[in-house]
C-alpha cells in the first residue's frame, strides 16, 4: 500500500535537515510520496514542493504582518489539500509560528502529526508545551535535555541526535583545510547569520581582534560568513572599520573548516556555538542587539544562558559577553587565555568534548527515518512484517 506524507519545512535549515530524513526514508521505502512546503534540498530529495521556502521564510514581526494574508492563504490551501489527499501523516519541521497552529488543525482533522526539531519552548513561551502535547503524536528532538521538558505531558518524545554531528564528523575526517588558509595562529570570528546582528556584533569582534593582534603579532583572523550576503555585509564593515587587525580574511560557507583551523573563536550565540563545540574549538560567546529588543527579550526568555553550548551543558562552560558586558578589553583578556596553553583552555576543550558526546554520534536523519517508518507502520530492516 502506497503512503503519503505532508511535510512542512519553512526555513532553509529545516529544508536541509528534512531532506536528509526524506532521503533516508526513500532508501528504505522508495514508494512513499512527500509533498508540501520546502526548498531546493527537499526538491532534490524528490518532494513535491507546492510552496517554496524562499516565500515562507521571514524575519521579524514586521515582515510576518506584511505577509499575513499570504500565510493565511497557504494555511487554508494546505488544509484543503490534506483533507483531499488524506496523507498518512504530516511531518512538521521546526518553524513554530506556522507549524504549531497547523499541528492543531491536522489533529482536529484526525491526521497523525509528527514533529522534527522542537521549537525552543523551554526558552520562552512555555505555555506551548501543553498545546504541543495535545496536538502532536510524536516529537523527535535534537537536544537530550528536551526529552525532560515534556515529562508528565503524555507526549511521546525521542532524542534522535543533533543533525550537525554528521557535518562536523565529515570536516574532522578531512585531511586539511586548504592552501589559502593562513598558517599562523588563527582566531575565527562568527558574527552571526542575520544582517542586523552582524552589524552590531562584528565591530566588537574586530576591535577585540585588533587588541589581540597588538600583543600577539603572529595571530591571524578569519571571519566565517554563512552566506554571500553576510560576507558582503562583513566586508563593508571591515572596510569602514578603523580598528582591525592587519591579517584578516573573509570566507563563505566554510564555518566548520574555519573552526577546525582556529585555535579559538568568538561566536555569536546560537547554532554556531554548537558547531564550535563539535569542532572542539574553544570560544567566547558574544551577543549584542538593540537595547529595547534585549530588554523585551530578557523578560520573555527563561533560560540562564544565551549560548546554546552552555544551555546544553547546563552550566557556563564558555564565557558570555552580552550587551553592556560585550567590552572588547574583557573579550580580549578571555580570548588570550584560550589562545595560550592555559588551564582554562584545557578545561574548556574537555567540556566541549562532553557537550559533543551529549549530542550523539551521528545518524540523526537515519534514526528519525526509522521512527517515522514505525509511525507509518512500515517495517524497518531489522523488523519482520510480523513484529
Amino acid at each position: 500500500m502506497s503512503r503519503s506524507v505532508l511535510i512542512i519545512a519553512g526555513e532553509i535549515s529545516g529544508d536541509m535537515h528534512a531532506a536528509r530524513v526524506v532521503e533516508a526514508i526513500r532508501k528504505r521505502e522508495p514508494d512513499i510520496s512527500f509533498w508540501g512546503v520546502g526548498g531546493d534540498e527537499l526538491e532534490k530529495a524528490g518532494v513535491e514542493v507546492l510552496y517554496h521556502v524562499r516565500d515562507m521564510a521571514v524575519l521579524g514581526l514586521t515582515e510576518v504582518l506584511r505577509k499575513y494574508f499570504f500565510f493565511r492563504k497557504v494555511f487554508s490551501e494546505l488544509t484543503a489539500l490534506a483533507i483531499d489527499r488524506k496523507p498518512n501523516a504530516v511531518l512538521l519541521v521546526d518553524y513554530p509560528g506556522f507549524n504549531l497552529p497547523f499541528a492543531r488543525n491536522m489533529h482536529i482533522q484526525g491526521v497523525k502529526v509528527l514533529y522534527y526539531i522542537c521549537p525552543q519552548v523551554w526558552a520562552w513561551r512555555r505555555s506551548r508545551i501543553k498545546r504541543m502535547a495535545r496536538d502532536i503524536d510524536r516529537l523527535f528532538v535534537i537536544f537530550p535535555f528536551e526529552v525532560d521538558v515534556f515529562n508528565g505531558t503524555g507526549l511521546r518524545v525521542d532524542f534522535v541526535g543533533h543533525p550537525l554531528v554528521d557535518d562536523a564528523l565529515g570536516v574532522i575526517d578531512e585531511g586539511g583545510v586548504g592552501q589559502s588558509w593562513p598558517q599562523e595562529e588563527c582566531v575565527a570570528l562568527l558574527p552571526g547569520s542575520r544582517v542586523q546582528e552582524v552589524e552590531k556584533i562584528l565591530p566588537l569582534m574586530l576591535e577585540t581582534a585588533r587588541m589581540i593582534a597588538m600583543s600577539r603579532g603572529h595571530t591571524s583572523f578569519i571571519i566565517a560568513a554563512p552566506s554571500e550576503k553576510i560576507a558582503d555585509v562583513a566586508s563593508g564593515i571591515v572596510d569602514a572599520s578603523s580598528g582591525k587587525p592587519s591579517s584578516l580574511h573573509i570566507v563563505t560557507g566554510k564555518t566548520r573548516e574555519a573552526l577546525k583551523k582556529a585555535r579559538a573563536a568568538m561566536v555569536a550565540s546560537g547554532t554556531a556555538t554548537i558547531d564550535a563545540a563539535l569542532m572542539r574549538c574553544p570560544m567566547v560567546v558574544v551577543y549584542k542587539t538593540a537595547a529595547m529588543t534585549y530588554w523585551f527579550g530578557r523578560r520573555l526568555v527563561c533560560v540562564p544562558y544565551i549560548g546554546m553550548v552552555n544551555i546544553v551543558a547546563g552550566r557556563r562552560i564558555c564565557p558570555e559577553f552580552i550587551q553592556e558586558q560585550a567590552v572588547p578589553e574583557n573579550m580580549a583578556t578571555s580570548m588570550e587565555l584560550l589562545l595560550d596553553d592555559s588551564p582554562e583552555r584545557r578545561a574548556m576543550i574537555q567540556d566541549l568534548a562532553s557537550v559533543s558526546d551529549m549530542l550523539g554520534q551521528g545518524g540523526a536523519a537515519s534514526r528519525t527515518a526509522d521512527l517515522i517508518m514505525e509511525e507509518l507502520e512500515i517495517p524497518t530492516a531489522d523488523q519482520s512484517p510480523n513484529t
